[in-house]
Parts: structure tokens; sequence; C-alpha cells
């Protein structure tokens, strides 16, 4: 990072920290000439390293078909599925006897995880304690069974202990409850949480979603039971994730997809399952998708954890600072005695809905964000945000004249308002007659917002349904 200059900031001249596929693409604008596409929406889906692509381009070439493929190709492609495994729970610091189970993504791994919850001391349905800022993945799931729902406290320590009388007060078997929160950035002390349930008896699984790509985490030293991450937020392609941690409920729970590869005897009248990992992965699994992964834990691994850390640090600070000193942003804020949140930055534009302004963003600016209620409806109505917010998120790839191009673009709308005339189309926000062009090659006749009819909008991200 170089000095800067007069007139400019640090953030100004922050590099990335690791090199990203799609750095480099051009994004037309309306009225003005294409500009490299600012991507401050990695905590939706953040865009693959380019040592992935790499990965990815050199083991294609050896994909066959895994486990009990007699071929080269299908041991070489079996011996990278499971390298593979061992490298994820290696970054997320398993322990010896922990498995690891590559699923879709968070939410496979979650309702995985929700089916496999035995009975509690009482002999009831296992009660499961999660938190109203949780994302819909880490909610929903356990709303099919027998789950309380934990207001959190305003501070982090009002939170914690609210956690410990709830869990003194009835017997849970197990605390799902997030490792950051995809709205704030902000978290718990995982430590201290994972020790307030095991003194009252019950286990943890950590959404790791929002934390994985952004800090080290350690099943091992934290104490958790088990973490679920997504590779498509930990700059992996091709739609692998993971649920790691203790083996006993995984070994017993009921197989969560029936099929080939999950049995040892399938009989007319009597099927003998696998033990985990294999009990959950019936079917032909995604190798390559779990090569990526890997391959990104790898890249992730060997950043210096403090240099990931300050980076970050630099660049949220410089959204949070620059976005509250504009007339009528308000930041979104959990706990103000939060520390260490990650990049993750949520704000509401006074008197304009939030689609609106992200449109904005995009198309005269080249820059994308996040707008909606993010999955995480409770906690945007507790908020006082039912209409929905715009949220802006960094990476190890993301520059810092991306930052200030974002606060300088939100400087320009409230000063000036738009330069073209916007509308509602499918429940998304866009241009009148936008002349923008669809990428050559990409086989689309039009962008998402004029060419999807009848897709739900906060499916999509365009916006708040209206209730």
């Amino acid at each position: 990072m170089s000095a800067p200059t007069l007139g400019t900031t640090v953030c100004d001249h922050l590099d990335p920290v690791l090199p990203v596929t799609g750095a480099e693409t051009l994004v037309p604008r309306v009225g003005a000439a294409p500009i490299r596409y600012a991507n401050l929406d990695v905590a939706a889906s953040a865009p693959a390293l380019a040592s992935v692509a790499e990965r990815v381009a050199e083991v294609l070439p050896l994909y066959a078909s895994v486990h009990r493929g007699a071929g080269y190709l299908s041991q070489v492609s079996t011996a990278l599925y499971e390298a593979s495994r061992h490298t994820i729970g290696d970054f997320v610091g398993a322990r010896p006897d922990d498995v690891v189970v590559v699923t879709r993504n968070t939410t496979d791994s979650l309702n995985l995880l929700a089916g496999c919850v035995p009975a509690g001391p009482d002999g009831l349905p296992g009660r499961v304690l999660v938190l109203d800022l949780e994302h819909h993945a880490n909610l929903l799931p356990w709303q099919r069974g027998s789950a309380t729902v934990l207001t959190a406290a305003p501070t982090v320590s009002g939170t914690l202990a609210a956690l410990r009388a709830e869990l003194a007060r009835t017997p849970y078997v197990l605390l799902a409850v997030t490792a950051a929160s995809n709205v704030t950035g902000e978290s718990l002390p995982l430590v201290d949480v994972v020790k307030i349930a095991h003194d009252a008896g019950a286990r943890v699984v950590l959404d790791g979603a929002q934390l994985v790509p952004h800090r080290r985490v350690s099943l091992a030293r934290s104490g958790a039971d088990w973490i679920v991450f997504s590779g498509h937020k930990t700059y992996a392609p091709f739609g692998a994730g993971a649920l790691v941690g203790r083996r006993d409920w995984l070994d017993s729970g009921t197989p969560y997809l029936a099929g080939g590869g999950a049995v040892r005897q399938v009989g007319l009248d009597e099927t003998r399952w696998q033990s985990a990992p294999a009990r959950h992965e019936a079917g032909s699994p995604n190798v390559i998708g779990a090569v990526a992964l890997a391959a990104a834990c790898d890249a992730l691994a060997a950043v210096d954890p403090a240099e990931l850390a300050e980076h970050e640090a630099v660049l949220r600070r410089r959204l949070v600072d620059g976005l509250s000193a504009i007339e009528g942003v308000e930041v979104v804020s959990l706990w103000p005695d939060a520390e260490d949140p990650v990049g993750v930055v949520t704000f509401a534009v006074e008197g304009h809905d939030p689609g609106f302004v992200a449109a904005y963003l995009s198309a005269e600016h080249g820059i994308g964000v996040r707008d909606g209620r993010f999955c995480a409806h409770p906690l945007l109505s507790r908020l006082g945000l039912t209409g929905g917010a715009i949220r802006a998120s960094v990476g190890v790839g993301t520059a810092g004249e991306e930052v200030e191009r974002l606060i300088r673009a939100l400087e320009t709308f409230v000063a000036q308002g738009t330069q073209v005339e916007y509308t509602v189309v499918e429940g998304c926000w866009t241009v009148v007659d936008d002349p923008r062009p669809v990428p050559a090659g990409s086989g689309l006749s039009g962008l998402f917002a004029t060419a999807a009819a009848g897709f739900v909008a906060e499916s999509a991200g365009c916006g708040p349904v209206p209730e």
C-alpha cells in the first residue's frame, strides 16, 4: 500500500489481499463509459480466487466418477475428493475425531444437522435454541422441530446474559448461533458462547458462512461442536459447502438423502446405512466443488490473519465513517460493544427505497451492492427496517478505490439525485428503456429485471415484497 497523497484517503491506496477472477471486468453504465465493476456484494457470493480458478482448470481433465471406480481417473478423482475433505477440516481446526460432510452450502448443512438432533434428557424432541438475529438458513430448519427463538439484547454482554439465563431455565440439546451477522458483520465472543452452552449441557453449531471467509476459526480452540459454511462465500464456485464437527449425532441420525453411496447393504425389507460422512453424501458428489473449496481454504490459510483483519478493518472503518457523514444515511448496528466485526455494513438512505438506490449505484456507477431484507426478516423488522436496507460488503479481493467510489456515488445521489429515470419491473427497480447491453456470448436477451417475468423480487434480492 503506497502512501496517500493530498486529497486522498488511506483507503484510496489499499490494494486487494488476493487476486480474484473478474477483478478487471468492465460493466456498462447509463450515459457514461464502461467502468471496472466494483463488487461490494461479497457477503452474498464472493468471486472465485484466481488460484482457485487455476486449480479447477488443472483438475478438470482428471475428473471422473468417485468411489468404487477401478479406472485410473476414478481413483485420482476419489483421491482428490477425499484429500479436499481433509483440507476443509484442517482449515476450520477440526479435531482428530471430527467428521467433514461435503454439502451444497450452509443451508444444506444446517438442514442436514437438523435431521440428526436426538431427543432431549426428558425423552421429548431435542430442543434447539436460536437467536432472532439469524439468517433464515439458521432459523427455518429448527422451526420444523422444537425450537425457541430468543431475542438478542442491545449489547453483547446483555445477549450473553440472556443466553445463560435461557439455557439454565430450559434443557436444550443444541444452541445454533451465527458466528458473524450477515446484516452487520458483528459477532458474539464464540469461546464465551460455547462455554455458556456447554455448562448448561447443550451443544453448539456455528453458522460460519460470514466468518470463515474473513477470520481464522478453529473448532478445537473454540470448543464448538459443529461449524457450517459455504464455498460460494469462501471464494470458491461450483456450489460446495461443509458441515464439520462431532461424529456421534451424524452417525446415528437419519440419512439426509436416501441413495447410493450412503448404504452398506440394501435388501427389499431392510437397509444398513454407512456411518458419516458417506451416510449423508448419497449420489454422485460434487468433486470439482470440493476441490475448489479446498483450494480456497489453502489460499486463505496462507494469508497472515493479521493482514487480512487489518485490510478489512480499514475498509470497514472507511465505509462506516464515510456513509455516516452523508446526510440522511444511517448505518445499522446491533451491538455497540461488539469487537472485530467483519466487512459487512448495512445502511439506509432516508426517503428512498433500497432497491432504487441499489439500481442507481449499478446503472450510473458500476457498483454492485445488495438490497432487501438479506434473508433475515425478523432482525430487519426489529431494527425498524421492514422495507429493507442496503448492504455493502468487502473481502480479500476488494480494493480501497471501490469503497471510495461507493461513498462518492452516494454523496452525489443525496446532493443531485439520479441522471436517468427508473421504474419498477417485476418487483425490481430498473432504468427506463435501459440501454445497457448484455455480455456478448452470454445467450441472454436482456437484463434480469426485464427478462424474468413472475420471479419473486425478494428471492432475487431486488427489494422487499409488499406485505
